[in-house]
């Protein structure tokens, strides 16, 4: 539970601070909005394990930023708990028919709170409904998704993966290896809602692997543009020594060293118009030969 990224959506400040201070103590990694609108520009930044979410905020109300995530396939999974003064029958019941996870009124006991915000990402990641990392959909709902676009003619599926991933995490260990999975999934993100569109998903299939889904006009301008910027932006994650002789001295299986030149995404794309499907395996197979082929292209460039 460690380093979860918990959002508090809370415009009464002295709540808000209480459950930050709170819940960094436990080591979640904390943010807090005071408005609604502010919490959703804050999940399109970085994806949250968790939102604990007031009803009563002074723009939007609790329930449109529910339903606006909820309708969302980039944020759809991310578990709602409702924390709220409003105690009747029938905002509870219109809170969970939102898709809220929990709905706990106040005052609360922040013991309860702390054990029901465990337990909904404790069910998330059981239920491979995210990455622990990223925040990103795994599992189970990337394969809602390809099950839902093998039935449809028109979209477009990039494989990206970061290339030397491995002999950086040997050099530099796995923390800085989450660190860097964290901001690819961020940088993938933003580039995503620059170029594509609001129904565009997300994924992160395992390790170094992540998934978008998008539209055949937008796809190959978001290609370029997560390669380019990953290769400008990840030099940041090295240190200076590395950054200034331009590659890493990695450990070999025979006991020796390397040179391994800095990470990079490569990225594969597959989509109806060039490809036929019997099933979704062969939709994950083709991307990642198209994957591999890019990798195999800029290696001998």
């Amino acid at each position: 539970m460690a380093n979860a990224r918990l959002l508090v959506v809370e415009d009464d400040v002295d709540i808000a601070n209480m459950l930050k201070i709170y819940f960094s103590g436990l080591q979640f990694d904390v943010d807090v909005a005071n408005r609604g609108r502010d919490a959703l520009e804050k999940t399109k930044q970085v994806l949250p394990h968790l939102i604990v979410l007031d009803i009563m905020l002074p723009d939007i109300d609790g329930y449109e930023v529910c339903r606006t995530l909820r309708t969302s396939t980039r944020t759809s999974h991310i578990p709602v708990i409702f924390l709220t003064q409003k105690d009747e029958r029938s905002d509870k019941l219109q809170g969970l028919e939102l898709g809220a996870d929990d709905y706990i009124t106040k005052p609360f006991d922040i013991e309860e709170l702390k054990l029901r915000v465990q337990g909904a990402i404790r069910r998330a990641e059981r239920e491979s409904l995210t990455d622990p990392r990223s925040g990103l959909p795994a599992g189970r709902l990337i394969e809602e998704q390809l099950r839902k676009i093998i039935r449809e003619k028109s979209w477009a599926l990039l494989d990206v993966r970061v290339n030397n991933f491995e002999a950086f995490k040997d050099v530099y260990g796995f923390v800085a290896g989450d660190d860097v999975l964290r901001f690819a999934a961020m940088l993938i993100g933003e580039v995503v809602d620059e170029l594509g569109t609001p129904s565009d998903f997300i994924g992160h299939a395992g390790g170094d692997n992540f998934i978008i889904i998008t539209t055949n006009e937008a796809a190959p301008l978001i290609r370029q543009r997560v390669k380019q910027r990953f290769a400008e932006e990840v030099q940041s994650h090295y240190n200076f020594i590395d950054r200034q002789q331009g590659f890493i001295q990695a450990p070999t299986a025979e006991g020796g060293v390397e040179k391994v030149g800095f990470m990079t995404f490569s990225a594969g794309l597959v989509s109806p118009e060039l490809h036929s499907f019997a099933d979704i395996r062969e939709i994950t197979e083709l991307a990642a030969e198209a994957r591999r082929q890019d990798a195999a292209a800029a290696s001998t460039a």
